[in-house]
């Protein structure tokens, strides 16, 4: 009989180590970022797919931030945990001049765009609130339909949220 106790006691003792690790990963779940599809002002002419840059975005945010944050471009119908919400406007382009680029160098006449964006937290209010100008880099040529300013454009916003100290 004391046997029985003794290997009831193990038992227990084994799935409750098998179980830890799961309520262990469920405490310290990350915090995530929901990248939305970006928008542009009605006088804006963005000659990007939208949907192509927020994809981009988050491929972006993974490698940027992904240690630190879940990154998503739709919003988890069951959050569990903190869940941050980014919307970016772009409010001005400049397409760049290649012949610029090519004569005066040094940065001149690369494509730019002005954007506004905002980082919220689950309740809706700001936790970052910034408006940037956003330049291809400066060996940029040509893109895909999302254009030169994708990846600065995800450079300059992690960052962003790097310096916030989000949790």
């Amino acid at each position: 009989m004391h046997k029985g106790i003794h290997m009831k006691k193990s038992l227990l003792l084994i799935v409750a180590l098998a179980l830890a690790p799961i309520a262990m990963s469920a405490q310290q779940q990350k915090p995530v970022i929901v990248v939305e599809m970006f928008t542009a002002t009605s006088d804006v002419v963005w000659p990007y797919d939208m949907k192509q840059v927020q994809e981009r975005t988050v491929a972006e945010f993974k490698v940027m931030l992904g240690k630190d944050f879940d990154i998503v471009a739709e919003a988890p119908t069951a959050p569990q945990g903190t869940v941050y919400t980014l919307k970016t406007q772009v409010t001005a382009w400049k397409a760049g001049n290649l012949a610029t680029r090519m004569v005066v160098g040094l940065g001149a006449g690369r494509e730019s765009a002005d954007i506004k964006y905002q980082v919220t937290d689950g309740s809706g209010k700001k936790v970052i609130e910034r408006k940037d100008t956003i330049r291809t880099n400066f060996y940029s040529q040509g893109g895909d339909s999302s254009g030169t300013l994708a990846h600065p454009l995800a450079q300059k916003i992690a960052q962003r949220i790097k310096d916030a100290k989000l949790k």
